[in-house]
């Protein structure tokens, strides 16, 4: 069964950001229109009413943006300590190649250096490719099929549990944090909270400018600094939840430091 194709998570974080901004400004601009016209007609409790209505919404606002933040971070972690585990698994893969028979240490070490390049290049590459991205894929399992053929004709020489048996142990560890790893680039804040997000961002500041609205004086640039600093929020949310591209992406410094090994 295929998995639903979302619409934001393949767009561009400051395009859906930049129309975010506009479409609260908007909604402000509506709803200072529309509290501008029943400013005649409101007395002092409707406007208080509205305040608090407000006061809730924004409250509201916090608690869903606080909670959609938490999310994205909590990803975003998971992945870096994905990172860590599939290096470490490397990492001792490579250390126990010396416990393979000649020739198979040198050639199943110089595999899983061209492994390590090949992860590395999958890091790299944005996650919405369509066309590295299957065939680095194919590499991958290709080159892990290469490794465990070594592996199983190094344990016919060698069936010595502490020696080759060690090494396959660890291979499989390695195989596992690879697919751990795929698993959790592909976790990411549902889009159907994304859209609540958008609504009540939306709706708040239609309220924010119904409220100054029915006041005397417009409250402008307090709204336009609001709601900058809202839209910037949902730029960092994002921004976190797209591992591969974007400005904040995960360390690979653990990685490129096995490639001296």
């Amino acid at each position: 069964m295929d998995t639903p194709k979302e619409i934001m998570y393949n767009q561009n974080s400051i395009v859906i950001v930049t129309i975010l901004f506009f479409l609260i400004l908007l909604a402000h601009e509506a709803g200072y229109r529309l509290g501008h016209y029943y400013q005649s007609k409101t007395d002092r409790d409707v406007k208080t009413q509205t305040n608090t209505i407000q006061a809730g919404t924004l409250g509201l606002l916090a608690l869903i943006l606080g909670f959609t933040f938490n999310m994205s971070l909590q990803r975003y972690n998971n992945r870096s300590q994905s990172v860590i585990h599939e290096a470490n698994a490397i990492g001792t893969t490579l250390l126990r190649t010396q416990l393979l028979p000649q020739p198979y240490d040198t050639v199943t070490h110089a595999l899983l250096q061209r492994y390590i390049n090949l992860r590395l290049d999958v890091s790299n590459t944005d996650d919405v490719s369509v066309i590295e991205k299957p065939h680095l894929d194919d590499e991958t399992k290709k080159l892990q099929g290469d490794i465990w053929i070594n592996a199983v004709k190094a344990a016919r020489i060698d069936p010595r549990p502490v020696t080759t048996g060690f090494f396959i142990t660890s291979l499989n560890n390695m195989i596992d944090a690879q697919g751990e790893r795929n698993a959790m680039l592909q976790l990411h804040v549902p889009e159907v909270i994304l859209f609540l997000l958008f609504i009540v961002f939306i709706m708040s500041g239609a309220l924010m400018g119904y409220g100054s609205g029915l006041g005397r004086r417009r409250t402008f640039i307090p709204a336009m600094m609001m709601t900058f600093l809202i839209c910037l929020v949902v730029f960092i949310i994002i921004d976190l939840d797209r591992p591969k591209r974007g400005i904040i992406k995960i360390n690979q410094n653990i990685m490129f430091q096995l490639k001296n090994d």
